[in-house]
């Protein structure tokens, strides 16, 4: 795949005096830019070392084939012209990278979209995606689209799906190539473009699909390229989506930009030189931090050696324990010879003890069954016996219950007669008083005595009818009384007739009973005789199964100790193998977990800290107030955040600073404790 640079401005070619200047800038430009692209370099080699030797290594196992080398003189050329284009491009990404940040920095602002710098840095960024894609067929012909790979970032980081929805719920996008413009946009302005193409470039596996094997991003200048794009974190972008035609847009370098005269941004460069010594002061701490890491690595690849030899040890004593296992096997076979030459003898004594007992069994159980016969008839006929007992008693309870009954029913009525009785007095006496207090009155109003001579006629009339009322009351009292004596003479003769009556009965009960428990105990006694024999018969059936079972486990056992031998000497030659490929396999992966653990701490120091502008900043990191005249805005010269004067008071010598320098609170906590752990 060919790529074609147009020269827009052909006039502006560069002059003698033009080409010194560039040469002056890329001095300037080296200074702050190197520190960066010398981690990126180390990171890049170090992914290939520690590629390269866990690829070695599998071939020493026998995992990996080897390469076949095919000297064709077709694919030297195309390899070279791929590497051409590689490099070209590479070289166009960071001219733009470092025009676009010098611009940004000279302004000062947020950019648009229609800032000249970034609209070419989005074409150059566009032409290395598209560097060595895969056409894919569809129905309308073939396709390329560098929308395909970055559509992956979303499966592999959650952070990006929103990019991805707003991109597809854009109506004005149509093509591939549009929502893939609009995702860079939108990652730019995030602030994650780099992180983003780095989780790319960490599963290559997966970038196989969309592009060829001597790809941009395939390669190591994709690591370089994403180290460089971590620059563009200083830069704040404000690009508005809604109205630009993304899907028809030109993707052609302006090479006018990169050939214009700079004697008049001289000037105003000066502003960001002050910003550029901060950078490389920053970025002199990232490498001293780097060494700390370094010398962390190197304490850690110390004990991993001392573990080795630790496992030496271990698989040394395994060997003797295996040998001594293998004695003891030996000794095991001997004992279980012995074992089954014992139980052989005991099943044929067993055999013959119990052919005797079973014929002892047989006599005697013969005479059992005839007693049981006998005393179930016996039984049988008392049972009915003490049925017909049983009823008649019945009978005579109820009769008793009905008696008892009766009794406690005349009792109710004389007690009801009673109470009406009681009742009736008391009127008596109240109308006596009030006869009494009638005659009062006549005596001291005898006005009065002619109204109510009337009255006392009429209540002398009432009281001859309760007077008459209770005279029947009295003579019924009598008569219930009577009635209540006859009832009682005959209860007690009916108590007495009872009372013989169950005496006899109680007795008679008393003699079965008696009966029943003899004849009980004796069936107990001969149940139990025969469950005992009974039980015996079980444990020698038992026994004599057991006795089998072990003689067949025996057979089976020395059939599975044959096959375990020689299961046991092919596995012996088997551990020998594995155990020296695991020892190579050891080495060579320690050695590249320690380079992979180098590579993502170096990743960290690039991503982690960034030099905060003024007009980012509002509150206070730590504290969380607010930034006024009298609270001013302080920079910590390790972590590059801004904080008020209370929490940044300290103060520290740094390598990159030849004076103690101002510090926030947690870093100085952070460097004393380094301090300290080195020291010791």
């Amino acid at each position: 795949i060919k790529e074609d640079f147009e020269i827009i401005d052909k006039k502006q070619l560069p002059t003698a005096a033009e080409l010194k200047n560039e040469e002056k800038e890329k001095v300037e430009e080296a200074r702050w830019s190197a520190p960066i692209l010398s981690l990126a370099k180390k990171a890049s080699e170090n992914l290939a070392l520690s590629y390269g030797s866990a690829l070695k290594s599998a071939s020493l196992v026998g995992f990996i084939s080897k390469p076949v080398s095919n000297d064709s003189t077709a694919k030297t050329s195309a390899r070279c012209h791929a590497m051409e284009e590689r490099a070209n491009l590479m070289n166009m990404m960071k001219l733009s990278i470092k025009i676009l940040i010098q611009s940004a920095l000279s302004l000062g602002r947020t950019l648009d979209s229609d800032f000249p710098p970034l609209q070419q840095f989005f074409v150059v960024l566009e032409h290395c995606l598209k560097h060595g894609l895969k056409a894919k067929k569809t129905f309308i012909g073939q396709n390329k689209s560098f929308f395909g790979p970055l559509e992956l970032v979303e499966k592999l980081c959650p952070e990006a799906s929103d990019i991805a929805t707003s991109v597809k719920n854009l109506p004005e996008l149509k093509t591939a190539v549009g929502r893939g413009r609009a995702w860079l946009y939108l990652a730019l302005m995030q602030k994650k473009l780099a992180d983003y193409l780095k989780v790319l470039l960490d599963h290559k596996h997966l970038l196989s699909e969309f592009y060829e094997p001597d790809a941009l991003m395939m390669e190591e200048e994709g690591a370089v390229i994403v180290g460089l794009l971590v620059g563009l974190n200083v830069i704040d972008a404000n690009l508005c989506l809604k109205g630009e035609d993304l899907d028809s847009q030109v993707g052609v370098i302006d090479f006018s930009l990169y050939l214009k005269d700079t004697h008049d941004s001289d000037g105003k460069q000066d502003g960001g030189i002050t910003a550029a010594l901060d950078q490389k002061h920053y970025v002199e701490e990232l490498n001293r931090h780097l060494s700390c890491t370094v010398a962390d690595l190197q304490n850690k690849i110390d004990c991993l050696e001392k573990t080795n030899s630790k496992l030496q040890e271990e698989l040394a004593a395994a060997t003797d324990r295996i040998g001594s296992l293998q004695e003891e096997q030996q000794q095991l076979k001997q004992q279980n010879e012995l074992i089954r030459e014992q139980s052989e003898k005991s099943v044929e004594v067993t055999k013959e003890d119990t052919k005797v007992e079973l014929d002892t069994y047989k006599q005697s159980r013969q005479g059992l069954d005839e007693m049981y016969s006998d005393v179930w008839k016996q039984l049988k006929e008392e049972k009915k016996i003490r049925l017909e007992l049983e009823k008649e008693l019945e009978l005579q309870i109820g009769m008793k219950t009905e008696m008892e009954i009766a009794m406690k029913l005349l009792e109710k009525d004389t007690h009801e007669k009673q109470d009406t009785l009681v009742a009736l007095r008391q009127q008596l006496e109240e109308v006596k008083a009030i006869n009494l207090q009638m005659f009062h009155k006549s005596q001291n109003a005898e006005c009065s005595l002619q109204q109510k001579t009337e009255a006392i006629s009429s209540f002398e009339g009432k009281t001859n009818e309760m007077m008459s009322s209770m005279k029947q009351m009295e003579e019924r009292l009598q008569h219930a009384e009577k009635a209540r004596q006859a009832a009682e003479e005959r209860c007690n003769k009916m108590k007495q007739e009872l009372a013989g009556r169950l005496d006899s009965c109680r007795q008679q009960m008393s003699q079965l009973d008696s009966k029943c428990s003899t004849l009980e105990k004796e069936l107990k006694s001969e149940k139990e005789q025969r469950q005992t024999l009974q039980r015996e018969l079980h444990q020698e059936k038992d026994a004599t199964t057991l006795l089998k079972t072990e003689l067949q486990q025996m057979e089976g056992l020395k059939k599975e100790l044959r096959k375990l031998q020689d299961e046991k000497q092919q596995l012996e030659k088997v551990c020998e193998e594995q155990e020296q490929a695991l020892q190579e396999m050891g080495l060579h992966l320690s050695q590249s977990k320690l380079k992979m653990e180098d590579i993502k701490e170096v990743n960290k120091a690039l991503k982690g800290h960034t030099w905060l502008k003024d007009d980012e900043a509002t509150h206070c990191k730590q504290c969380e107030k607010e930034f006024s005249i009298s609270r001013r805005k302080h920079h910590c010269r390790n972590c590059g955040d801004i904080f008020c004067n209370t929490c940044s008071s300290n103060e520290l010598a740094l390598p990159s600073y030849p004076k103690p320098v101002r510090v926030c609170d947690t870093c100085h906590t952070l460097l004393l404790q380094r301090c300290s752990s080195n020291s010791s």
